[in-house]
């Protein structure tokens, strides 16, 4: 296989092979959105202390939500590849599973900007996922953080991505 990104299709890798940060200033600046997931499923004990607000560490899903807006601004310190980017607004919510049980994290990430916001929304998403883990993990240490992904973009060359609701 050729190095050559007109070949692999790999816009981060140049002709030689080697990585790069893609150039991006030939690109229109249009309104981007990302929005990720993810879940973390728990002890019955440990859902229900974090529900309740009975977590000695504090109040765990304010800091969740904290952690993934911090982790959103700081994806290109934490992505080599990834450009900094001037956020307009980032979300992270959740939604508590009674039954499983679990917390889904939703992060929806914009800016208008030369490049898309995936990789903040993922990002977002999986800090506030280990953040719970962390605030939690003296009640329950086999939580499982599990199916973070991008569930939809908009912006773009490439134009709107929507995860097919078959995996959702």
């Amino acid at each position: 296989m050729s190095g050559n990104p007109s070949h692999t299709g790999l816009t981060h890798i140049g002709a030689g092979g080697e990585a790069h940060m893609v150039d991006v200033s030939g690109k229109a600046a249009t309104e981007r959105r990302a929005v990720a997931t993810g879940r973390i499923v728990m002890s019955r004990e440990a859902f229900v202390a974090i529900r309740d607000n009975a977590i000695a560490k504090g109040d765990v899903l304010s800091v969740a939500r904290i952690a993934g807006i911090m982790a959103a601004k700081r994806t290109s310190d934490l992505i080599p590849l990834c450009h900094p980017l001037p956020l307009q607004k980032v979300a992270v919510d959740f939604a508590l599973e009674e039954q499983t049980p679990a917390i889904t994290v939703s992060a929806m990430v914009k800016t208008t900007g030369q490049t898309g916001v995936e990789m903040e929304a993922l990002t977002a998403a999986s800090v506030a996922l280990l953040t719970i883990y962390d605030m939690a993990k003296a009640v329950d240490k086999s939580m499982r953080i599990e199916g973070v992904r991008l569930l939809e973009k908009t912006g773009g060359k490439s134009g709107t991505y929507k995860a097919d609701q078959a995996e959702a």
